[in-house]
């Protein structure tokens, strides 16, 4: 049996428990088998000393830690089902009472998941945005992809270089007459206008020539990635080696068909892209629509007993950078060579993602009471389809995705897509 008793806030509290004195004694045995080859008594090989004999020599006290590795966690299982609470983060766990040949009593200090109070979810009034492409915005994307069929031609000596000019540059940066780590490059390709180095850098080299030597003054910002840099006067020494010039291609056919082999004229590009924009451009307003009827139904719903507990924020923060550091790991960069390219350290990357965690974790927590409300619950049909469409979208067998993800996790994800479709379809767009 146990007994739960709510904190002041009600979603923090004591849920005391007990293990039973035949668990205990299971435990003991347990506990003994375990240790028995490393127990050294007179007169016994290791291994062999008789279980009564140890416990007259040692005592049963001596074996309580690992008793307590063994029968704990059962007996913490069922405590927090009995007691119908939904327990977050991990629980401060203490001994009340723990005599010889009675049950043990038990203490744990938990936060649990606050209750939601549901308001309206259905048929909301949600703002959409309308969807409209222009010919403006044919021809700039039409713009676009040109620029990125240019080619840099390299230009005749005595250019000046000009914004958007891509200069060939070696250069040493040094602050106060002592040069830094990282400061120095050779041959280094950088498109000026481009903002890939420090405010001031390019604008200094408008106009310098191949050949010339150009001293370039800047000033660190004050959040500068590298401390011993940040606010600081600096100057770099640069040679210009080359200015190569983009050459844009003719806006015709034979562009359009360079661009993309399906089309044959240049009046096709322009109507294929403008299907591609109005596609994507209704694309993000139902994004954005679901978003907002979503969002409409969790600020309707109300979060019972005070504020989310500070482990749910935190369980949230560490799932949504392991995701993020996941998938960078697939495109071969490691978490190490991440923070080394960012100069961010794991602490800056949890204050990130910290940003919007109570608004993630009240939004779980009102479609998890949705599906409670309106008893969600997917089907084995329905299950089979989510797997099959996983296994299709990761290239791999439906028996890696049951191995990965159990079925109760499947039937959690099904039942909140259904109700998130649900309040969205039953939205009203204005």
């Amino acid at each position: 049996m146990s007994k739960w008793t709510a904190a002041a806030d009600e979603n923090r509290g004591t849920l005391e428990f007990t293990i039973a004195e035949a668990d205990v004694q299971k435990g003991l045995k347990q506990a003994f088998n375990k240790n028995k080859d490393s127990i050294a008594v007179p007169g016994f090989r290791k291994g062999k000393v008789p279980f009564e004999l140890f416990l007259q020599k040692f005592g049963e006290e001596a074996l309580y830690q690992d008793v307590m590795d063994i029968v704990l966690p059962a007996a913490y299982e069922a405590a927090v089902a009995d007691a119908g609470i939904t327990v977050v983060g991990q629980p401060s766990i203490a001994p009340v009472s723990m005599e010889k040949g009675a049950d043990w009593e038990m203490k744990a200090e938990v936060a649990v998941a606050p209750a939601v109070e549901l308001g309206d979810y259905k048929n909301l009034t949600v703002e959409k945005q309308a969807v409209n492409v222009t010919d403006e915005d044919v021809d700039a994307e039409i713009k676009r992809q040109q620029e990125n069929q240019a080619e840099l031609v390299l230009q005749p000596e005595g250019t000046a270089a000009e914004k958007g000019d891509t200069v060939v540059i070696d250069f040493d940066g040094s602050v106060d007459g002592d040069h830094f780590e990282g400061g120095q490059a050779k041959d280094y390709s950088l498109e000026l206008g481009s903002n890939s180095f420090i405010p001031g850098f390019e604008d200094q080299l408008i106009g310098a020539k191949a050949g010339e030597d150009v001293d370039v003054k800047v000033t660190f910002p004050e959040d500068y990635q590298a401390a011993n840099l940040a606010g600081k006067e600096a100057l770099f020494e640069v040679t210009v080696h080359e200015i190569k010039r983009k050459s844009l291609p003719e806006l015709d056919d034979e562009f359009a068909k360079d661009v993309d082999e399906e089309v044959d004229t240049l009046a096709e590009l322009k109507e294929k892209t403008k299907k591609n924009l109005t596609e994507a451009r209704q694309q993000a307003a139902d994004d954005a629509f679901e978003d907002a009827a979503v969002k409409a139904a969790v600020d309707n719903a109300t979060i019972v007993g005070g504020d989310i507990p500070a482990e749910m924020i935190d369980e949230d923060v560490t799932r949504q950078m392991q995701q993020y550091l996941g998938q960078l790991q697939q495109q071969g960069i490691s978490p190490d060579m991440f923070f080394q390219i960012t100069g961010q350290n794991e602490d800056a990357l949890k204050e990130q993602f910290k940003e919007g965690a109570a608004d993630r974790v009240k939004t779980n927590l009102v479609l998890e009471a949705i599906v409670k409300a309106e008893n969600v619950t997917p089907s084995d049909d329905e299950v089979a389809a989510e797997v099959k469409s996983l296994a299709d979208q990761y290239n791999i067998s439906e028996e890696q995705v049951r191995q990965s993800l159990s079925d109760a996790l499947l039937k959690h994800d099904i039942a909140m897509k259904a109700v998130v479709d649900e309040i969205v379809s039953s939205a009203k767009a204005k």
